[in-house]
């Protein structure tokens, strides 16, 4: 019997893959379990539908994620920090803190998006910042006595 995945199952099949497996194998479990659906003119077609609207979603994200990224290269953010009498920065800058400074400028950016970075000197660096899949911003951090 030919299913359609609709759920990922490790080491059978992944969502939308089309497989040939036994009947038993096929109702007993993977329909049951809502892991497949019998292939049918009917299922073939929705999952084409669906497959449809997932592309133009990830378009959408993508042309999003886009526009973001040319706004986050044009901005700066500046850290005012302390430092000791040999210029030296007390502590570093965080992605906590520069998901903070994102959201007080109106983005919001999850911390997990911003690579992790060691600030921990005076000067300007500059920030990765991953938006959509393969889609990465660079930021300039300033930071200042």
């Amino acid at each position: 019997m030919q299913v359609i995945f609709i759920k990922d199952l490790k080491g059978q099949g992944k969502k939308g893959e089309i497989k040939e497996v036994s009947d038993g194998y096929a109702i007993n479990f993977l329909i049951k379990k809502g892991y497949a659906l019998k292939k049918t003119p009917g299922s073939l077609n929705k999952l084409q539908k669906e497959q449809e609207l997932a592309n133009e979603l990830d378009k959408k994200n993508q042309e999003e994620a886009l526009k973001l990224k040319d706004k986050l290269e044009k901005l700066e953010l500046k850290f005012k920090v302390k430092t000791s009498k040999d210029g030296r920065m007390f502590g570093s800058i965080s992605t906590k803190q520069i998901k903070e400074e994102l959201l007080k400028k109106g983005f919001e950016i999850d911390k997990k998006q911003i690579e992790n970075t060691s600030i921990n000197s005076l000067g300007t660096y500059l920030v990765t910042i991953t938006l959509y899949k393969d889609i990465k911003a660079t930021l300039k951090v300033h930071t200042e006595e």
